[in-house]
């Protein structure tokens, strides 16, 4: 994705930031949705998002620090001031992933041992399952109404910002997929492995954004426009897993 970003949007800095910022972010909730519909590996896919979860509570400040503080200047690329310090991205990424991770480990380890393991699974579990997708599908209500108006009027800059979006999709879906079948795996983990790859954590990187750089930033109209690429371009790639799984499996 930096290099994609630097190569397309390299006379749009904030655009290509917020690019970069999404590609540090792995997927940890829609590639649960690609991966049902493409009939993936159910379990390996959530090991990797918690895999994934973990590297970006941990790691994300200083991947975002490294890649635009250090790299950016590395290529040449002027004119871009960044006001950025890695406790910026860690304060945000902490109230983003950090404290709904805190809050999960302390409730699964009370309430199974004052309450019980029945009630854990049965109640519990059920009960704040639902607050997951209410939670996505409000984040994604509230991003779009505050930049719904800049995509009807910059319809050419959500074609800039897209391009490199879908090229990334296909390259780490596809490159993920026969890297997987040559070392072995079957389909349904070469599934799981190829869209766990080509996924972004949209809402992380549209956090980071706004707390970084602002709500009104370029890099937040760049996290914006990435679910609204991912979901029709991940769509085609659940169909083109079965045409794979067709011809190779």
């Amino acid at each position: 994705m930096f290099l994609l970003a630097t190569f397309f949007l390299k006379d749009y800095p904030e655009y290509m930031t917020g690019l970069i910022i999404i590609g540090i972010a792995p997927c940890i909730a829609m590639v649960i949705v690609w991966n049902e519909l493409a009939e993936g590996n159910r379990e390996l896919t959530a090991g990797l998002i918690g895999i994934n979860s973990l590297l970006q509570v941990f790691f994300f400040s200083l991947y975002a620090y490294f890649y635009l503080a250090v790299m950016l200047p590395l290529f040449g690329i002027k004119g871009l001031e960044l006001d950025i310090t890695i406790s910026e991205i860690a304060k945000t990424v902490g109230i983003y992933l950090g404290i709904p991770f805190a809050l999960a480990v302390i409730s699964r380890f009370l309430i199974k041992k004052y309450l019980g393991d029945k009630f854990f699974n049965q109640k519990f579990i059920p009960f704040v399952s639902p607050i997951t997708l209410i939670a996505l599908l409000f984040t994604i209500v509230v991003m779009f109404s505050l930049k719904g108006e800049m995509i009807v009027d910059l319809p050419m800059d959500v074609i800039r910002i897209a391009i490199p979006l879908v090229i990334y999709f296909a390259i780490m879906f596809f490159l993920m997929f026969f890297v997987s079948k040559k070392i072995g795996a079957n389909y349904r983990d070469a599934v799981a492995l190829s869209f766990t790859a080509s996924g972004n954590n949209f809402e992380l990187a549209i956090a980071v954004s706004i707390g970084v750089f602002g709500i009104n930033s370029g890099q937040a109209f760049a996290g914006v426009i990435g679910p609204l690429v991912e979901v029709p371009a991940l769509i085609i790639l659940v169909n083109v897993a079965f045409w794979l799984r067709k011809k190779y499996f």
